[in-house]
């Protein structure tokens, strides 16, 4: 892959400057660093603003990092959450050893802007802060109950730098729902959700490609997202959009409790 000044940029780099947006276009609450892992905490289900995430560079010995995240976990009253990109796996086996078991395995998709179909569409509203109505969807269609609904509020509250939140609607409601975050000329499609009344009549793709048009416009030069493994539906999705290069995977480990 080429940035715009012409210079090579190695998959590598790539990868390291995916997992960097990808987290800061979901920050979390608390965040503390040890041994070169951010512990994340925000409360709540969402597993990415809750674990424990590898960064570039020197990371401290396998066994010190489990023992400070447990720590750190234990202290707020959590089980111990570890996200394990392909790109950094030195934590598997001592998680094996200590009983950890695997879930949520997801996929990195990667490409170019000029590759994917984005546009201007009059029933699709691109806002830079999120409104009353896309919120009520988002809740509606996401099952939040009260403390999920403060804390997704609270997460979009700490977005920082550029980002849009796009809506479609249908039957004066809002039907789908999304927001991106462009970070180092990578525009980051977060939490694309359709209400089930609505589904089938290409609204996700519509309210994507209204989110990519945005971002062409505001000069993004390509473009990620991640996508649970076994979510066909929306890798049909993104697939149709130009999502058609996958990088890399992670999963999580999760401390198992005895019964």
């Amino acid at each position: 892959m080429a940035m715009s000044d012409g210079e090579s940029i190695s998959p590598d780099d790539l990868d390291w400057r995916i997992e960097e947006a990808c987290r800061e276009a979901w920050p979390s609450a608390l965040e503390t660093l040890v041994d070169g892992w951010l512990l994340r905490r925000s409360g709540g289900r969402i597993r990415r603003s809750n674990s424990a995430n590898p960064l570039r560079g020197e990371r401290g010995a396998p066994w010190r990092v489990i023992d400070a995240a447990e720590a750190f976990y234990a202290g707020h009253g959590q089980t111990p959450l570890f996200r394990i990109p392909d790109i950094a796996a030195e934590l598997e086996p001592d998680l094996d050893r200590r009983g950890y078991s695997r879930e949520g395995g997801t996929i990195h998709l990667h490409a170019d802007i000029e590759a994917l179909a984005g546009g201007l569409f009059d029933d699709v509203t691109v806002s830079p802060t999120p409104s009353e109505r896309s919120f009520e969807a988002r809740f509606r269609t996401g099952g939040y109950d009260g403390a999920e609904r403060r804390i997704f509020r609270e997460m979009t509250s700490l977005i920082a730098g550029d980002k849009a939140f796009v809506s479609c609607e249908r039957d004066n409601e809002v039907a789908a729902f999304a927001f991106g975050v462009i970070r180092d000329g990578l525009l980051v499609v977060e939490a694309v959700e359709t209400d089930a009344r609505f589904r089938q009549q290409g609204l996700g793709r519509r309210t994507v490609g209204g989110l990519i048009g945005w971002a062409a416009r505001a000069g993004a030069k390509s473009g990620c997202l991640q996508v649970v493994a076994d979510n066909a539906p929306a890798r049909a999705l993104y697939a149709s959009l130009g999502f058609n290069r996958e990088l890399y995977r992670y999963h999580y480990r999760r401390k198992t409790v005895a019964a």
